[in-house]
């Protein structure tokens, strides 16, 4: 028997549901990207006006150029804060929009319908993962590239600028059969006081000795104005002396004379190179370097692990509002924070490795993250 005319057609209501989460997700992404966009231009500028508060007197002391501070110094700088605040700006803005749903009843209204509280999650994983990896390109080519010269500045007029390491009785490996010893490096001038060379034969018996008051680099080779060259065939000593000797030294004036920053200006591929190359040359005190070089990995990390955490406290509905919300995560960053500084010294010290002084904040919160989801109502 036909269908009666006028009855209404069996509605799809899962195609209906799919439809409105859509809708819903990009209205939450929108509101999401407008709040981080809007809060890291608000923090950068907060941090950019902290910054010039503190160090104005080191400024005007040193007689610094203010107009190459406010037209070049800063706008440099900014790459720098960006890196830096982003994961804080992701985290309010979540709390910020995930509470204003929460206490309008929207995200009670979308439970009650059916829709799990962990599907609403996935506009905010998009968002995070796609600022996760992109800061991760950031971080490590980007900002490097704006450090030059920020660091640079911070070395003219701060007086908490980068300290220096190993500027005497420096001793490198060129290669493994042969040492670098330098009295002292001039990093104003690249150029190396009292140096000795020494190489090696396979039995580790001195094969050749080149000794110099001086070593300059120029045009990317190091060399020698006068240098003594002395070769070694068991107990006869052949000695002469050379006018202006080039050598062809694997070193480069960054491993000799070290800040403890170097890193904060390297790209990845030179990052990984110059720390390669400490481990290689015997340098002492690479702790920092290398726990430099695994954060331009790590930290980009805590984008992701701060959505994480920043949803389920925020889908609970405080008799405080969002103001409670807001102080409890800003606790929480406050121990994130805390949790990377923490740990940082050990790691440059040598007494925690690097890649788990660089990670074990970031694994260890994103633990606690996932507790937080687990807990919460589905």
């Amino acid at each position: 028997m036909g269908r009666l005319q006028g009855t209404p057609q069996p509605t799809n209501f899962s195609k209906i549901r799919r439809k409105e989460l859509t809708i819903f997700d990009r209205h939450i992404l929108w509101r999401l990207v407008s709040a981080f966009f809007l809060l890291v231009v608000a923090l950068t500028v907060f941090f950019i006006l902290l910054h010039y508060m503190e160090y104005v007197d080191d400024f005007l002391d040193r007689k610094a150029p203010m107009a190459r501070i406010y037209l070049v110094y800063y706008p440099s700088y900014v790459p720098e804060i960006v890196r830096l605040i982003a994961p804080l700006a992701l985290f309010l803005a979540t709390i910020y929009v995930t509470g204003s749903l929460a206490q309008t009843l929207q995200v009670a209204a979308l439970q009650t319908s059916g829709v799990a509280l962990h599907r609403l999650l996935a506009p905010y994983l998009v968002l995070a993962v796609a600022i996760t990896g992109f800061m991760i390109w950031f971080n490590g080519w980007v900002v490097p590239v704006s450090n030059r010269l920020v660091l640079q500045y911070d070395g003219l007029y701060l007086r908490e600028a980068p300290r220096r390491i190993d500027t005497s009785d420096i001793h490198r490996q060129d290669s493994p059969q042969s040492v670098v010893t330098v009295g002292y490096y001039d990093r104003e001038t690249d150029t190396a006081h009292r140096v000795v060379l020494q190489a090696f034969n396979e039995s580790g018996h001195l094969e050749k000795r080149v000794d110099s008051d001086r070593m300059v680099w120029r045009d990317s080779l190091w060399h020698m104005p006068q240098a003594t060259l002395r070769m070694f065939r068991g107990a006869l000593e052949v000695r002469r002396q050379i006018a202006d000797l080039d050598t062809v030294l694997r070193l480069l004036p960054r491993d000799l004379a070290r800040t403890e920053r170097d890193v904060e200006s390297m790209t990845v591929p030179v990052a990984r190179a110059y720390v390669e190359s400490l481990k290689r040359s015997g340098a002492v005190d690479i702790g920092r370097p290398l726990v430099s070089f695994y954060t331009k990995f790590s930290y980009p990390l805590a984008n992701l692990v701060v959505v994480l955490i920043a949803f389920p406290l925020a889908t609970r509905r405080r008799r405080g509002g969002q103001t409670l919300q807001i102080g409890i995560g800003l606790l929480l960053a406050f121990g994130y924070l805390s949790a990377q500084k923490l740990l940082e010294p050990f790691g440059y010290s040598g007494e925690v490795g690097p890649v788990l002084t660089a990670f074990a904040p970031h694994l260890l919160f994103l633990l606690v993250s996932v507790g937080m989801l687990l807990r919460t109502r589905a």
